[in-house]
């Protein structure tokens, strides 16, 4: 699978990842094993870039008691490999807590031990990857009308590094998104930024927050808020009665199936369309039973007391939202009757989701040769590639924003393990040759500008 280069050829990845959170980290897992299973000719080069300075992954939502909502068996690798190294149980026996764990007899790790699980695992791939490095420009390498290789820049400070690939994974995530009109400041969060943004409130005295938002990230919002300020009101703004449980049903959660994912991908387009709408509820816009009992238990009981500082403010929207030196002025409008009602909070908080990142943005003048659908969606294949024309022989995946083509699990933890492995395989089948020699060596990679 290899041959050799001469001595001044540029050095040449097999794989550059772009963002190196939980999908990517799986990524270089997959890629770990395999070259530790191989000789050094079939062994697949690669390299990543993340621009946080260090691993993260939703930090400002990592609130001490909120659980994770996947299986700890659904990991970065055990649906792969299931006596991987990598594993949350090796990971549990490396901290001493696999007995504890064991006794604690849940599938559902806490967020802040996941997080941990994330770091402990990125940390033994960390040769791999880049932090600190943002990807600012892909350029094409056009030789005889064919671009079998991309030139990948990346800035950290004022310094420009560029490598070569053969193949790139896009894993950038998602975007924290906020209702048209809205931007984020001192005072109007997004959930994401909860964590960080509440330890700048040590020193103030807040009286009331608003939260905006109908889905597990909302209700967790309410319920931290309302212990860590005993003395604030809090009002939950939604357009229903209140919040709905998530369907995490053994039926149901078969959409999550690796199965599922080549049923989906292979559905006409209107089967499609009704699967998503059939089982949204396992994902989208839904609260963990439990939570949903405890804020009612909580309410209820603050009522009867006449102590009252928890409210859910129903059938509603917020308007009018307007920050002042010292408040957040908005009005509660009632979607039944028209009814508007100001309302100044201290703090206002959307907990109104994420977007996925424009999967071609950061590719420049390689995006032309990306195919779209009808409605301006990039075409994936089943192996996760982008359909491109055949000039553009370098192969570009991708992690997260393929819900289109692939269901449910485009950006979801449920099935990234198997995800990245079948990345991987493609890589491998496409015939994409490692380069050998002492060129090959995944330090004192690229060069600077």
């Amino acid at each position: 699978m290899s041959q050799a280069l001469p001595d001044d050829a540029p050095l040449i990845h097999d794989l550059i990842g772009i963002g190196f959170g939980p999908s990517n980290v799986a990524m270089a897992i997959a890629l770990s094993e395999h070259n530790a299973s191989v000789g050094r000719q079939e062994a697949v080069t690669a390299h990543f870039f993340e621009r946080q300075p260090h691993f993260g992954w939703h930090r400002g939502m990592l609130i001490d008691d909120a659980t994770m909502q996947v299986s700890f068996l659904k990991d970065l690798v055990t649906l792969r490999n299931p006596a991987s190294e990598y594993s949350f149980l090796c990971y549990l026996k490396s901290k001493g807590r696999l007995i504890d764990f064991i006794n604690h007899k849940n599938l559902f790790p806490l967020r802040v031990e996941f997080h941990d699980y994330f770091e402990w695992a990125a940390a033994k791939v960390d040769d791999m990857v880049s932090y600190g490095h943002e990807v600012v420009a892909v350029q094409p390498v056009v030789e005889d009308g064919v671009v079998q290789y991309v030139d990948v820049t990346a800035r950290s400070g004022a310094e420009l590094v560029v490598h070569r690939a053969r193949n790139l994974v896009i894993g950038t995530g998602l975007r924290p998104q906020m209702p048209e009109g809205v931007e984020r400041t001192d005072r109007i969060w997004h959930n994401s930024d909860l964590l960080a943004r509440v330890d700048g409130l040590k020193d103030a005295d807040p009286s009331r927050f608003i939260v905006v938002g109908a889905g597990q990230s909302a209700a967790e919002n309410v319920a931290y808020l309302h212990r860590r300020f005993p003395e604030a009101e809090v009002c939950a703004v939604f357009s229903r009665y209140g919040y709905s449980p998530a369907d995490d049903s053994s039926f149901a959660n078969r959409i999550f199936d690796p199965e599922a994912v080549d049923e989906f991908f292979t559905a006409p387009e209107d089967v499609k369309r009704k699967l998503i709408d059939y089982h949204g509820n396992t994902n989208y816009s839904v609260v963990d039973i439990d939570l949903i009992d405890d804020l009612y238990r909580q309410e209820y009981q603050e009522k009867v007391l006449g102590t009252q500082r928890l409210r859910f403010l129903k059938v509603s929207r917020l308007t009018d939202v307007v920050e002042t030196p010292d408040k957040v002025r908005t009005t509660v409008e009632s979607l039944v009757t028209g009814e508007k009602t100001p309302l100044d909070a201290d703090v206002l908080v959307y907990a109104t989701g994420y977007r996925s990142a424009d999967a071609l943005g950061l590719l420049g003048d390689v995006e032309a040769y990306c195919h779209r659908d009808d409605d301006g969606r990039v075409r994936v294949e089943r192996d996760y590639r982008i359909e491109t024309d055949p000039e553009l022989q370098c192969g570009i995946y991708l992690q997260g924003g393929t819900e289109h083509t692939h269901g449910i699990t485009s950006s979801l933890l449920s099935n990234t393990a198997v995800r990245v492995g079948d990345i991987l395989q493609s890589v491998i089948d496409r015939g994409q040759e490692p380069v050998t020699g002492s060129r090959h060596a995944a330090d004192e990679i690229g060069s600077t500008l």
